[in-house]
């Protein structure tokens, strides 16, 4: 028997890869260039800083430029690697829906922007939800963790159900999302 004791063949010995590092970072969709901050840390692990821009400028043409994209990069032994990119945070929308550069400088006290309504936070809830690693998160979850994103950053939430005309609905099911007080 071997020393391995029968187990599991290495990474290597199966044909696939072996990890050399993983990377998170925030970039800008379309925007990605050589230089600092993207060109030392892929150059760090022995990553071609190039093709990597290359790459990823063509996968985020279709969003609009400059919008922050969380790209997860796996690079490899063998110099090559992967990304995956996903949907920008919740204070992007969350800064974009209530017309502000950036969030309250005291939140809870002062708030800063056009009040976010509920239905928006649903929809929000609705495309975080398509990410990998919020697929299974639920849409209740999703929307309080919005709601709370929203609260430490000075945006006012309004409950918008309540403005609609009698007989039509303008936001997420009451069951879906608790009400948030003023």
């Amino acid at each position: 028997m071997s020393a391995s004791g029968g187990k599991a063949k290495t990474a290597l010995s199966t044909g696939a890869k072996a990890v050399r590092q993983r990377l998170k970072m925030l970039l800008p969709a379309g925007k990605a260039a050589p230089g600092p901050p993207i060109g030392p840390r892929l150059g760090q692990v022995g990553l071609n800083i190039m093709q990597f821009c290359k790459e990823f400028n063509q996968s985020t043409a279709a969003i609009e430029e400059g919008v922050p994209i969380p790209t997860l990069i796996t690079a490899y032994t063998d110099r090559s690697f992967v990304f995956e990119t996903r949907k920008p945070p919740v204070s992007f929308f969350l800064r974009r829906l209530a017309g502000v550069e950036k969030g309250s400088s005291n939140p809870g006290r002062t708030f800063v922007g056009e009040p976010v309504t509920l239905s928006a936070v649903y929809e929000l809830a609705q495309i975080k939800q398509q990410d990998a690693n919020l697929r299974y998160t639920s849409l209740e979850s999703l929307c309080k963790s919005i709601i709370g994103t929203a609260r430490s950053m000075g945006i006012r939430i309004v409950d918008d159900r309540a403005l609609a005309p009698a007989g039509q609905s303008s936001g997420p099911r009451p069951e879906l999302v608790t009400p948030v007080d003023e």
